[in-house]
Parts: structure tokens; sequence; C-alpha cells
């Protein structure tokens, strides 16, 4: 449907991530993958997402990693300058996948009925 570059990042592991890879290529959309796991987590590309979206949804609470973190390291992360430095050094706490459309807006989390308003 679409030729537009859009930027999917997340891990390739990720049952959320791997749905909507499968998504967007069965929609046609031309899309590019970052793995947080090998390729890190850009710092200024998180700065963009939590300008767009805030932190707090982009921080997976629920997540196995979070689960594993000591209590201090948790909360370290109660606003968005110890969140941040939290998801730069644990990308796997950053819920997943988040997206960056053509034409710069980001998403965060895997929903098919509003991502297919976007690509149309």
């Amino acid at each position: 449907m679409s030729a537009a570059p859009i930027t999917l990042y997340g891990i390739p592991n990720c049952d959320t991530v791997k749905k909507a890879r499968a998504w967007l290529a069965g929609q046609d959309a031309a899309c590019t993958f970052h793995d947080f796991r090998k390729q890190g987590v850009p710092p200024e590309a998180l700065d963009e997402w939590i300008a767009a979206l805030g932190w707090e949804p982009l921080l997976n609470r629920r997540g196995t990693t979070w689960r594993k973190l000591d209590p201090a390291r948790q909360a370290a992360a109660q606003d968005a300058a110890g969140a941040r430095v939290l998801m730069l050094a644990e990308p796997s706490v950053i819920k997943r996948p988040v997206v960056r459309w053509a034409g710069g807006a980001i998403t965060v989390g895997f929903d098919a009925d509003a991502w297919l308003a976007r690509l149309q």
C-alpha cells in the first residue's frame, strides 16, 4: 500500500514486534527494522519519542526486564531523566514496537486499525 519509509524499532523475538512486522509486510508497507539489541537505542531518537509521547507510555513496567531490575534501578526511573537513562541502558524496558511513520509521527504498540488508517 505504502512506499513511504517507516522505521520500526524493537527486538526481533518480541511477539508484538513479530506481529507488527508481519502485518506491515502484508500491507506491502516499506519498513526498516531497527534492532534495539544489536544496534542500541539512538539517544536522539529516544529524545524524539519522549518529546512526542512522554516517557511513561514508553516505559514497559509489565515486562520481564523491568521485573528483574533491582528496586533501586526501578525507583530511579520515576521521572523523565531517570527513565531515559534506564531505557538507554536497558532497551528491553521500552514498550514495543516504537514506529516512526513517514511524515514523522511516532507511535508505540501495535494497533492494526490505527496503523491501517496511517497507511491510507
